[in-house]
């Protein structure tokens, strides 16, 4: 994916709307990315548009560095950073159903420490089913294991230093044009167009910084700008 820093702009998908039926339906894509998605991005923008050090951050660290951050930028970028990262993952894990893959060493490592692929969607679905409200069940890679985690709203994973690897988003309008309130049958429908070598390239990128040592963003936290929570 490009165009991590501001200005953030609505990229393109990369298939049709219509692409991921009849799992998953293409007035809902439209909806969902046109609308849902350029309001988090108008917002992240308008929250950082005054604030050159904050512009100059990738999305990853922006997120990252809000923690160090007075409420009134804390708060929204943390809602519309996460609202952009989340949807843009969620988005870019998803392909055609003719063109999936269920290979790659994400796949072996699935198989190695849930058991087998159903065990794995199993697991999955009751998070996802457990989710009060509104947020999104993730694959996540932390201390070299695999972890299924639940976050309410647009929290992102990145603030507990975990590294994502695929996400599903629980929001009633990913899903509720099509399946209603029948957030089990979007669930099983989501899990036939995962793109899994989407997923795969993710859990590499993981495995790469976790040999390097994925640190916090050190730009802003060097910085002593007025919008700073007192430490």
């Amino acid at each position: 994916m490009e165009n991590d820093k501001y200005p953030f702009v609505n990229l393109p998908l990369p298939y049709a709307y219509d692409a991921l039926e009849p799992f998953i339906d293409a007035k809902t894509m439209v909806i969902h990315h046109d609308n849902y998605l350029q309001a988090y991005i108008d917002n992240l923008n308008n929250t950082i548009k005054d604030f050159p050090e904050l512009q100059a951050l990738p999305l990853e660290d922006l997120i990252k560095s809000s923690v160090y951050l007075t409420d009134n930028l804390r708060i929204p970028i943390q809602n519309n950073g996460g609202g952009v990262f989340n949807h843009r993952m969620f988005f870019h894990g998803m392909q055609n159903p003719m063109e999936i893959k269920t290979e790659g060493r994400i796949i072996d490592m699935i198989e190695a420490q849930f058991g087998n692929m159903e065990t794995f969607y199993r697991i999955f679905k009751a998070e996802a089913m457990r989710i009060f409200g509104s947020g999104y069940t993730w694959l996540i890679y932390d201390n070299g294991k695999l972890k299924i985690v639940t976050l309410p709203n647009q929290n992102s994973p990145l603030l507990q230093n975990y590294c994502p690897i695929l996400n599903l988003d629980i929001w009633e309008h990913a899903y509720f044009l099509k399946h209603y309130n029948l957030r089990s049958e979007y669930i099983d429908d989501w899990m036939r167009v995962i793109n899994w070598q989407m997923a795969d390239q993710n859990y590499m990128a993981c495995l790469e910084k976790s040999a390097q040592g994925n640190e916090p963003s050190a730009v802003l936290m060097r910085k002593k700008n007025k919008f700073f929570r007192n430490a």
